[in-house]
């Protein structure tokens, strides 16, 4: 059964519920916003597309003058390069002969293609996968506070720099990290160190990779760093906003949602579940922001019921059929609950894209 998506022109309250809806002023002011502070500081910019998973917004963002695209996982940048997108970074390590399989079969056909690693086991199985032929580029993840993935100190750093560099079938990139928000004090002197051991080795380190959207207007005080990395600001959400990264006039996506119950009068009941907005917190107590409802919380998701707390509303609260917009906790995973994403502009439909790496997760 096809879904009924709505056709360019069609108002928004015409749209079937739940649904994501992209402001398309917003989108593409803050992808120009972004684009235009890493130039002014000279820093390249390389979106994680993991927040849309949509190709026609990655083409927006290397129009802006992006340098390419940043994946997660093998399947991801797969979609990607089926796309023709041809400069892809994954992030992640990669283990398993099935994925590195897929990696081996990737790099053939993509012209610049680069992974992490951070240890030596992800380091053999790249070697022992790739040859001379068709080199794979990896860059070393460096744990710079962010307490994730990443080697601890820039002295490990550099000997695995040295095993990379050693492999025929391998060529070192630079290195790479994804940091504490604040930590661009710890990212520099990380960084900086590495870059001195390692030219006291002779090797060069032409990537210098930082990362995330919180501390993206931040990457300037990183002069160590040659290129950022950020996803969630694309579209921006409630996190972004109470990191002071973005005001509510940024916020490019909303959850479209319709009131199917009114059971009582403190309490209403939404269409849209935890298979609608993300059920991560993020320090929130609450599932999302109602726009213009404000003081009515989400207080509890089931899977396609979402029960609203009317107690501290200050004015009323609309009524059953009528539609609410949703600004989530986290619109990255949201991306990945939805097939397709409705685009708007100034309330009218603009264009329905398909949610083209959905699922890919491996």
């Amino acid at each position: 059964m096809n879904y009924p998506w709505p056709e360019a022109g069609t108002p928004l309250d015409q749209v079937a519920t739940p649904m994501p809806v992209i402001d398309e002023s917003r989108l593409a002011a803050n992808i120009a916003r972004v684009q235009a502070y890493c130039d002014t500081h000279g820093k390249r910019f390389r979106p994680h597309i993991k927040t849309h998973k949509i190709a026609a917004i990655a083409r927006q963002q290397l129009e802006a003058g992006a340098v390419g695209i940043n994946c997660q996982k093998v399947t991801e940048a797969e979609v990607f390069a089926d796309a023709g997108f041809d400069d892809i970074l994954i992030t992640y390590n990669i283990l398993s002969a099935a994925k590195l399989a897929r990696l081996k079969a990737l790099n053939a056909r993509v012209a610049k293609l680069a992974v992490v690693a951070d240890s030596d086991v992800t380091v053999a199985g790249l070697a022992a996968t790739f040859g001379a032929d068709r080199p794979l580029t990896v860059l070393v993840e460096c744990d710079t506070g962010g307490k994730r993935c990443g080697v601890q100190t820039p002295e490990v750093a550099v000997a695995l720099a040295e095993k990379i560099a050693a492999a025929p079938g391998l060529r070192f990139g630079g290195i790479l990290t994804y940091p504490a928000i604040g930590g661009a004090e710890s990212v520099e002197h990380f960084m900086a160190r590495t870059m001195r051991l390692l030219a006291d080795k002779g090797i060069d380190c032409p990537v210098r990779s930082s990362g995330g959207s919180p501390d993206l207007f931040a990457a300037h005080l990183v002069p160590s760093a040659t290129e950022h990395r950020a996803g969630t600001y694309v579209y921006n959400d409630r996190s972004m906003v109470r990191a002071g990264h973005c005001t509510a006039g940024d916020l490019a996506m909303h959850i479209l949602a319709t009131v199917v119950s009114r059971p009582a009068p403190d309490r209403a009941v939404l269409d849209c579940g935890s298979k609608a907005l993300t059920s991560d917190l993020l320090g929130f107590t609450d599932y999302g922001t109602i726009d213009g409802f404000e003081s009515a919380r989400i207080v509890s998701l089931s899977e396609e019921h979402a029960v609203v707390d009317l107690k501290d509303c200050i004015k009323p609260f609309p009524e059953i059929g009528a539609m609410v917009k949703i600004v989530p906790n986290h619109t990255c995973v949201v991306t990945n609950l939805f097939d397709h994403m409705v685009f708007h502009r100034d309330g009218i439909v603009t264009r329905v894209e398909k949610v083209d790496a959905r699922g890919t997760v491996w």
